[in-house]
């Protein structure tokens, strides 16, 4: 959501300062809404960048509300706009690329996910300007969950690692890619080291501004609870699970992806 930052009025704000201010609050029916009129009155002109960038934030906003496949939607029939109004390796349309691709794995369809995060991130490693490691660090992000979820963790373990020796800086890019290691390392049953890696998540979420730790609601809590399922230590690892449950379907609903990844460790922890 850094994306934004021209054409602003006098005031400083872009005609996407209310949809990104919603999103970053959590309040993502009325992100989609304003974004999905901010799209509409602006698609008048063929070349206006801003009803692109405004569809984008709606199709993240749908994706948040667990609507994954209306994400995906979205984001087919705006790419082709997208790469006509910035260009095909555009900052803009990798981002919107590599959100697309990391919705697909909310669908379960991680080949096809796997395969467009490592595009993207291989786009991105070679371009030039600001914004560009922050789309490959995203991309791979979205590769390492996919990886994992195709059963391919020593590929997702090396790729995180990689990705964590090459960032230093102690934001939410840095907190996915420790929680995707946890993944990698729990799906290698390295639940010790699993939970290491949580134990260092945690304490970065802890440093995190409210809005950076919004999206990943109940990821921690999920990995740390996984590791210690692992560690044969359940009921440590129930009350986790359920407050990754509890808190995902308040934000997320019953329907996002990690709703129901929590569902189902509750009851792979109810069954043990």
């Amino acid at each position: 959501m850094k994306f934004f930052r021209r054409n602003r009025d006098e005031a400083g704000r872009t005609p996407l300062a209310q949809a990104t201010a919603l999103y970053q609050a959590g309040r993502y029916a009325e992100a989609e809404a304003e974004a999905r009129s901010v799209a509409a009155a602006r698609s008048r002109s063929r070349g206006d960048t801003y009803a692109p960038l405004a569809l984008g934030i709606a199709a993240l906003a749908a994706g948040a509300q667990g609507r994954h496949a209306d994400a995906v939607s979205t984001y087919d029939a705006l790419l082709p706009v997208a790469g006509r109004i910035f260009g095909a390796e555009h900052p803009q349309t990798l981002k919107l690329r590599s959100d697309r691709a990391q919705a697909l794995s909310s669908l379960a369809q991680y080949a096809e996910s796997e395969a467009e995060c490592a595009a993207v991130a291989r786009i991105a490693a070679r371009g030039t300007g600001p914004d560009m490691p922050l789309i490959a660090t995203a991309a791979r992000n979205g590769q390492i969950y996919a990886l994992t979820a195709l059963g391919r963790h020593p590929e997702a373990e090396a790729l995180a690692r990689e990705a964590l020796s090459a960032r230093r800086a102690p934001d939410r890019f840095t907190l996915v890619l420790r929680l995707g290691l946890a993944r990698s390392l729990n799906g290698q049953n390295r639940h010790e080291e699993a939970l290491a890696e949580s134990e260092r998540a945690e304490e970065l979420h802890r440093r995190l501004p409210q809005e950076q730790r919004r999206p990943e609601t109940g990821a921690l809590e999920l990995a740390t609870a996984t590791a210690l399922l692992g560690l044969g230590r359940g009921t440590e690892a129930r009350p986790l699970a359920a407050a990754a449950h509890d808190a995902c379907l308040t934000a997320f609903g019953p329907d996002h992806r990690r709703t129901a990844e929590a569902q189902a460790l509750l009851a792979r922890i109810d069954s043990a």
